[in-house]
């Protein structure tokens, strides 16, 4: 690697350099503000807006008042006797101090020191900590993570005041340089683990965290297209990542996402949800089992009823009443699976739609989806019935990129079953198992939480 350009003692060099590397000239954002400091000719480098001005008005009125003959020696006695500030910082290398720049960090050149003196007193544009819309709790917090690194870690830091909390920092990307925070329980963490997430984050090279933690996390692991169950487990609730944290487990968090990763994970894991950590254990271990029960549903309910409706003479006498009496215009297969793409569309419609209209549209949605559309014989009365329980139980379990995944199951299964009946079935289930078996994560185990080679 090429030797870093150190800081000089001449802030004529310094600046030169500077104003070589950075556009201050051809972005307004970016400013240097010379001012004299004790006789001495000094520079500032700062991000307009990150910045904050009274802070910096009180700062620069301290350097107002320093007399010639009282300017320290050096730029480490200077930055302690002259600066009534707290974050401040000595950097020695010009790659440092860009960084720095570009953070949001203010950066002093002052004549006649052989460093830059570092001032943090940046500020964030950021949104107020308030309830995450998909992660809600009937009991719990009503704070969330937001897009600033450092009010995450607070939020974690508030509710584990222990020593043992440690939260590394570290830096992916050569272009973006985005922050990522590792935390972890140092006296209870697995130690192979962190060393695996240690060096994975180390080793990435890369321009850029485009999606910041989507990428982060394509980089650690790179997922095997054909099993769409998720790696890893995202949270935007702190006291889940805190409970994780005590439970052994490491938390990775992006700048600029509002969102924690946890690792490592199991499919127990995957459908936790912030309510289990708050209410009795009866209680908690019912919500358990009816979730998984339902979740299981989701995936069987339909290529179950397909594989009944292909082989009436299966169909128990008691439970005759379900088999379709209406006639069947479309066979079944097709109205499932045009119904799987139309609650697809109605929910994307969902989330694009304004406010103030979706109430209204979702009644409009459902009358013509529900009575109209099996009035006019595109669909039985039967398969609507299931595929509502279908479209409403995915919602039962929090994680969004685990319920596609299901749904992918679902269809994989319909169609197996609806070209080779009951023997497709059967592959099916072989597939929707081996996939959860054999899903590699992070931490080398699979769903199960067993050791994968």
């Amino acid at each position: 690697m090429p030797e870093m350009k150190k800081v000089t003692a001449s802030r004529e060099e310094n600046t030169a350099h500077m104003n070589e590397v950075l556009p201050v000239k051809g972005s307004f954002d970016i400013i240097q503000r010379d001012i004299f400091i004790g006789g001495r000719a000094a520079s500032f480098y700062f991000i307009d807006g990150f910045t904050k001005d009274e802070t910096m008005l009180k700062i620069l009125d301290s350097f107002m008042k320093v007399a010639e003959e009282d300017m320290p020696a050096d730029a480490a006695t200077f930055s302690r006797a002259c600066i009534p500030y707290v974050e401040v910082d000595i950097i020695g290398d010009f790659d440092q101090v860009l960084k720095n720049v570009l953070s949001g960090v203010t950066c002093l050149f002052v004549e006649g020191y052989e460093a830059c003196i570092a001032i943090d007193c940046r500020t964030y544009p950021a949104r107020s900590v308030e309830e995450p819309d998909k992660d809600k709790s009937l009991r719990g917090s009503r704070d969330g993570f937001v897009e600033t690194i450092v009010f995450n870690t607070a939020l974690m830091r508030r509710r584990i005041r222990d020593p043992h909390l440690i939260m590394e920092m570290a830096e992916v990307g050569s272009s973006s340089r985005t922050d990522v925070a590792i935390c972890f329980m140092e006296d209870r963490v697995d130690a192979e683990l962190l060393h695996t997430v240690r060096e994975k984050i180390s080793g990435i090279s890369i321009d850029a965290l485009r999606m910041n933690q989507q990428s982060l996390a394509e980089c650690l692991f790179k997922r095997k297209w054909y099993n769409p169950f998720p790696k890893f487990k995202f949270t935007e609730r702190p006291d889940t990542a805190a409970a994780c944290l005590l439970e052994g487990k490491v938390v990775i968090l992006v700048d600029n996402s509002p969102s924690a990763m946890i690792l490592p994970t199991s499919v127990f894991d995957m459908i936790e949800e912030a309510n289990d950590y708050y209410f009795p254990t009866l209680t908690n271990v019912y919500l358990k089992i009816a979730r998984g029960l339902i979740t299981v549903m989701t995936v069987f309910l339909t290529p179950v009823f397909l594989l009944f409706m292909q082989n009436l003479n299966w169909l128990p006498e008691i439970f005759a009443f379900i088999a379709v009496k209406d006639t069947v215009n479309i066979p079944l297969i097709f109205q499932l699976l045009i119904l799987e793409i139309a609650i697809d569309g109605l929910r994307l419609a969902a989330l694009n739609t304004p406010s103030m209209l979706s109430t209204p549209l979702s009644v409009i949605a459902g009358l013509v989806m529900g009575e109209f559309s099996v009035k006019s014989g595109w669909f039985n009365s039967e398969v609507m019935l299931y595929m509502a329980f279908v479209a409403v139980a995915n919602y039962t379990q929090p994680n969004f990129e685990l319920g596609y995944a299901l749904k992918f199951m679902r269809l994989e299964l319909l169609i197996l079953t609806a070209v080779f009946n009951w023997w497709g079935f059967a592959a099916g289930c072989v597939i929707i198992l081996c996939s959860i078996c054999f899903n590699k994560t992070l931490s080398g185990r699979n769903y199960l939480n067993v050791k994968l080679n």
